[in-house]
């Protein structure tokens, strides 16, 4: 690469670069593989609210979809070692305030700067290896290192599940210190590589409106059900107005940046612009597919949290063996015809799931779960491959890490936005169900109005202990009926958004292989 410092021949130092890129891709993967299986769990013992629980997820995301490409730029001019060892300094010790929290808001911070330290490393896991390794190994070093994440993924659901089941779940952010350490101490055998010739200036400002915009945004939406005044309360619409404003400025502002965090000239691109807009429905509905299904499993179906992370195992296994066979597919006949069956498969999948009631626990896996589940693995296998190779060979091999970075903060910013929107509506219809539901209910005005109070935290609604035992009984199944009639309809959006990426996929893309315009450069993997 033009510009790199290249010190000494890579084979003195290779095995060391990739033990460092894939402990902290490690640590990356399972903090969110395994974290959602662990949810439920996190939610029971810290109290949570739905939208504080929102807000765990999110509080991460956050940082990582608004700094992800700034952080890259300053690798490249700072030193892609200082960049990432300093990522993994912030990431590690995040995760340690992230086990000790107390309390829900203590966690919410502390993801917040582990997000931050996941946007510092996430760019160095891979640019060391696109760095140092010549050409000829490159694509050797990254089959290692796809191999190895993608077995932290199939295996992170089943580890939070385990870890939950035994009450460890705060064991889940401990087991970073070690991999991080691992990475450090690899990484003081990896020479400093960074590009001598990149003296452009970073892009603070698209960086700071990105986040003010998407936090405001993502603040508004979850504080609906909190406030009684809803969408009418000041800090709701004020916060809404605030990151919507931030969010068409940060747009303007790439337009008149020297050096823009998103250069949107290659949006001109029809191919990269459909290929965008279809990770941004797709990747929206797989984050809320994903949270909602977990607490579905644990909390309404009765699964022990392994149970429920043996349930994610089918989609996982799926993405590791058939990816390469739809990549191969797409390079030979194009992505045409996979980008719009896959996700359209996902689809149907998704709107199995939203028309599974309350079951009988893990002995009806079989018929329910299981096969919904399997169909939507098998749609998002045929899509991830096409897609990421779309979207690399939209434009000329010089844009290949520009349009890496693009794509994976797009897909960062789908999971951020469709959590906050659609986690907010959820509440909201949560809400709005059980009181229906307890409305007739033989108990006293102050015993309803302090249940619809609880009612906040969906499936974990605490019923005052002041109602008889039978009663009791009976509000426990209304919670899982309210909460299936809560998510029949928040999936079935989701079904919707993935069919219909689908359909743009169709509609926007040629038939036949991508003709990409050659150049020289160093290719670029994106992470997703």
């Amino acid at each position: 690469m033009d510009g790199d410092r290249l010190p000494q021949p890579v084979d003195r130092y290779g095995k060391w670069i990739l033990t460092a890129s894939i402990s902290a891709a490690a640590m990356a993967f399972i903090d969110v593989s395994a974290l959602h299986v662990a949810l439920p769990t996190i939610q029971a013992d810290l109290k949570s609210t739905a939208a504080q629980l929102l807000w765990i997820l999110n509080s991460y995301a956050l940082m990582l979809a608004s700094l992800l490409l700034v952080a890259g730029a300053l690798g490249d001019r700072f030193g892609r070692k200082r960049v990432f060892v300093i990522g993994i300094a912030i990431f590690v010790i995040a995760s340690i305030a992230c086990g000790l929290a107390p309390t829900s808001r203590s966690l919410i911070f502390a993801r917040t700067v582990q997000g931050i330290g996941a946007a510092v490393m996430v760019p160095g896991s891979l640019s060391l290896i696109i760095a140092l390794f010549p050409t000829s190994t490159q694509g050797r070093a990254i089959g290692i290192w796809s191999a190895s994440t993608a077995l932290v993924s199939v295996a992170g659901p089943l580890l939070g599940g385990l870890m939950a089941d035994a009450g460890l779940w705060r064991f889940l952010f401990y087991l970073n210190v070690p991999l991080g350490l691992v990475a450090l101490a690899a990484l003081t055998q990896v020479p400093e590589s960074k590009n001598d010739t990149a003296d452009a200036e970073i892009d603070y400002r698209g960086a700071t409106l990105a986040t003010i915009g998407l936090a405001g945004i993502t603040y508004g939406f979850l504080s609906v059900p909190e406030l009684e005044a809803g969408f009418a309360d000041p800090q709701v619409w004020l916060s809404l107005i605030i990151g919507s404003f931030s969010l068409i400025y940060f747009v303007y502002w790439q337009t008149i940046c020297k050096y823009p965090m998103v250069p949107l000239h290659l949006f001109k691109s029809k191919v990269f612009s459909a290929t965008n807009i279809v990770t941004f429905l797709l990747y929206g509905a797989m984050s809320i597919f994903s949270f909602f299904l977990s607490l579905n499993l644990v909390q309404i179906q009765g699964y022990e949290a392994r149970e429920a992370g043996l349930a994610f195992l089918p989609f996982a296994i799926l993405v590791v063996i058939l990816s390469p066979l739809a990549g191969r597919l797409s390079d030979k006949y194009g992505p045409r015809t996979l980008l719009t069956i896959g996700p359209i498969i996902a689809g149907l999948g998704i709107y199995w799931v939203s028309v599974i009631g309350v079951t009988n626990g893990i002995s009806d896996v079989w018929t329910t779960f299981f096969p919904s589940t399997l169909v939507f693995g098998i749609g998002i296998s045929l899509t991830v491959a096409p897609l990421t190779t779309t979207v690399m060979t939209a434009l000329p091999n010089h844009y290949a890490g520009t349009a890496s970075g693009v794509n994976n903060a797009v897909s960062r910013t789908a999971g951020v936005l469709a959590i906050a929107i659609m986690g907010g509506l959820a509440i909201v219809l949560f809400e709005q169900f059980f009181a229906m539901r307890v409305a007739d209910l033989q108990i006293t005005a102050a015993e309803h109005s302090q249940l619809i109070q609880n009612s906040s935290q969906m499936a974990e609604t605490k019923i005052p202990s002041s109602i008889n035992r039978d009663v009791r009984q009976e509000i426990q199944q209304e919670i899982k009926w309210a909460f299936i009639d809560m998510n029949r309809i928040t999936m079935q959006i989701c079904a919707a958004l993935a069919i219909l990426s689908g359909l743009i996929s169709w509609y926007f893309l040629e038939p036949g292989p991508i003709k990409q315009t050659s150049s020289r450069s160093q290719p670029s993997v994106p992470v997703h």
